[in-house]
């Protein structure tokens, strides 16, 4: 059904408003409060989880509306907007329905007359294009490894953190991933493309149309939330929703940890399809360890000056001291401290949760013979083990964080089938040592937890295998692993319900032609995705063939091209990872607990916290100022609110207890 609704006047005397489609945070009607929280109708389609995901991302408060509910009561004027002393008050500064119809008339009249008596705008998350949201179709199909382009309003009206053109998925040729319809506004419809599809036809996709008398965001293009167009277009469509005003934090984050430095790696062994002492039978002459040299650490560092980017050397001591004090990577390293970030990884990398047992495969906990409990690292050793790397390291003059760890092979945490719990001396170890921040493994456990005092930072390990140092035999244990047994692999991936099996890679262009693609796309959907768990590699994939080097400028290069100089991929340490966890963690559940106030009225943007001391993101337009009140109530303005990221400003602002924090929209 078209929606061609008369909208009738807001009672109570409230009058409609003109110019919606203003600048963002000039479109709300400025004698009323408008309160800084999002109404969401879903359906459970993607589009809507494209927009619920993002604001779960950022951290924006939202209330959402199941419209699959059986019985649920319909939308009145009431849930909407209200009075506060007096004055009128909209509940909500943004809308999003799954689509222009998906409300019945009645809902619909009293969802526009509330977008219109405040200027709140509407996002519909996916629809077709037609008479009702003023659009005919030009084109549709498969838009898989076609190419989308920013308008100038585009970029004026949220994406101007994009250069302009962006591409879509393409993850498997053989399966349709986007759909779109390319679209052009009928005869008398006022619509403003702000993202077009120009390729493999072209029209737009998302763009604003003038509906009666206020802003409805129209989005022609089905992706869903996991996809790296909608990762990509997804703060913009945020951003145009809230008028460019919402509590939230937005960052592209990336960091990269290079473990076992000093020490040597084990090496694929690419005719017996094993690891060199782990797992391959002994054999005399077997092929050396892998150990970075002094030419690689300058090419680290020329790499970092060219990328402006820091990698994280997790270090072992013992591996300088095993090396002799003539070893010339240590010299090198030791020389260059200072142009390197520097990760407690344990002095000798131990294994630091049970006592294996290798007497059977795979291994197991070893027992004690009259008691039957399991063994584990003692409480001492673990803590020299920390401290004893500390300890080498301040004696080199190299500066590095004791609050920081990562243990061997992320050991001392629980690690199924062996380790169903941690082992209980490292909560009291890492306490010992002064330890804090811990690292995980992402691949094992999703998510940060305490352990002890300590809280965990899980890293996302990257498909560069520890083991190799060429392309070639990188590309040989990948074949090994996803590849049948008929095609010369070990059938593991048959077997696995999370594996799929592969075509066997050339060992020659398989490297660059397959491995590359497919590892950076993953490193840059976490980027994307705001995802500030780090990544991992090992010191043995930056030497020889140096392969982890093409992976990350493929996520370098296709970031700068996508997004402007002035959004920049953000590369923190372990520390300030946990740090923002924590952050989001309290933020979540002030807002579960609706224990902050934030609202907009008359140019000027209220944060009051009721709660416990708390740090509040909040996200603004450019030239937003912060301000205080004077006895007499006169504003006095301060400086520029926040930090520059793309073309806002934002900042986690901590407020005590009744505190509040004042901006003055430009």
């Amino acid at each position: 059904m078209p929606r061609n609704i008369r909208l009738l006047a807001a009672a109570a005397g409230l009058c409609l408003l003109t110019g919606l489609a203003a600048a963002p945070a000039q479109a709300y009607a400025s004698a009323y409060r408008v309160d800084l929280r999002v109404l969401v109708f879903s359906d459970g389609s993607a589009g809507v989880g494209v927009i619920t995901a993002q604001m779960d991302r950022e951290g924006v408060p939202y209330d959402a509306i199941d419209l699959t509910q059986p019985g649920r009561p319909a939308l009145t004027a009431a849930a909407l907007s209200d009075t506060v002393g007096g004055a009128p008050r909209a509940k909500y500064n943004g809308v999003v329905l799954p689509n222009e119809q998906a409300l019945d008339a009645a809902e619909l009249a009293v969802l526009s007359t509330f977008e219109q008596t405040f200027g709140i705008r509407q996002l519909d998350a996916y629809t077709a294009p037609s008479a009702a949201v003023g659009l005919a179709t030009t084109w549709s199909g498969v838009l898989d490894g076609g190419t989308l382009e920013v308008t100038a309003a585009g970029k004026a009206a949220g994406f101007g953190y994009l250069n302009g053109s962006l591409g879509v998925d393409d993850n498997d040729p053989g399966v349709d991933e986007s759909y779109g319809y390319l679209a052009a506004p009928v005869a008398g419809a006022v619509y403003t493309p702000l993202v077009n599809g120009t390729t493999p036809g072209s029209g737009a996709l998302i763009g604003v149309y003038r509906n009666g008398n206020h802003d409805e965001l129209v989005v022609t293009l089905a992706m869903n939330q996991y996809q790296n167009v909608a990762l990509q277009l997804g703060h913009g469509l945020l951003t145009w929703l809230t008028q460019g005003v919402h509590l939230g934090h937005w960052r592209n984050w990336m960091s990269v940890h290079v473990d076992d430095v000093f020490l040597p790696d084990a090496r694929w062994d690419a005719q017996r399809n094993c690891t060199v002492g782990d797992g391959c039978p002994v054999i005399p002459n077997p092929p050396a360890d892998i150990r970075m040299t002094a030419d690689d650490v300058t090419f680290l560092q020329t790499w970092q000056n060219a990328q402006g980017f820091k990698v994280e050397l997790v270090f072992n001591g013992e591996g300088s001291i095993d090396a002799g004090p003539s070893d010339p990577l240590t010299a090198k390293l030791v020389a260059d401290r200072a142009q390197f970030r520097w990760l407690n990884h344990t002095h000798g990398h131990p294994y630091l949760g049970c006592v294996q047992d290798f007497s059977v495969t795979p291994w197991r906990c070893a027992t004690d013979a009259g008691t039957g409990a399991i063994q584990y690292m003692s409480q001492a050793e673990i803590r020299a083990q920390i401290t004893d790397n500390v300890t080498w390291a301040q004696g080199k003059g190299i500066s590095v964080n004791r609050a920081e760890l990562v243990t061997g092979e992320h050991s001392g945490l629980k690690s199924l089938p062996q380790m169903a719990v941690d082992n209980p001396n490292l909560a009291p170890a890492l306490a010992q040592a002064g330890v804090t921040v811990l690292a995980s493994d992402a691949s094992r456990e999703s998510g940060p937890r305490a352990a002890g005092a300590a809280r965990t930072v899980p890293r996302h390990p990257m498909n560069i295998f520890y083991n190799v140092a060429t392309k070639a035999d990188e590309v040989d244990e990948y074949n090994w692993i996803y590849t049948s047994a008929a095609d010369g692999g070990s059938g593991i991936c048959e077997n696995n319900p999370v594996s799929t099996c592969i075509s066997p890679l050339s060992t020659v262009t398989g490297f660059d032609s397959y491995l590359v693609p497919i590892e950076a796309r993953i490193a840059y959907s976490h980027v994307i995705a705001a995802d500030a768990y780090p990544h991992y590699v090992h010191q043995s994939n930056i030497t020889a063939d140096r392969i982890v080097y093409p992976v990350l400028d493929a996520v370098f290069s296709r970031y700068r091209n996508t997004f402007t100089p002035q959004t920049p991929i953000v590369n923190p340490r372990l520390s300030e990872v946990a740090t923002l966890h924590k952050q989001q963690e309290a933020w979540r559940a002030a807002v579960t607990g609706r224990s902050v106030e934030a609202y907009l009225k008359g140019g000027r943007i209220t944060v009051i916290n009721r709660g416990a001391s708390l740090a509040v993101p909040i996200t603004v337009p450019a030239n937003t100022r912060t301000i205080t009140l004077s006895l007499l109530g006169l504003e006095v303005s301060g400086g520029a609110y926040g930090a520059s990221y793309g073309p806002e400003r934002s900042a986690w602002t901590t407020l005590g207890t009744n505190g509040q924090q004042l901006l003055r929209l430009p």
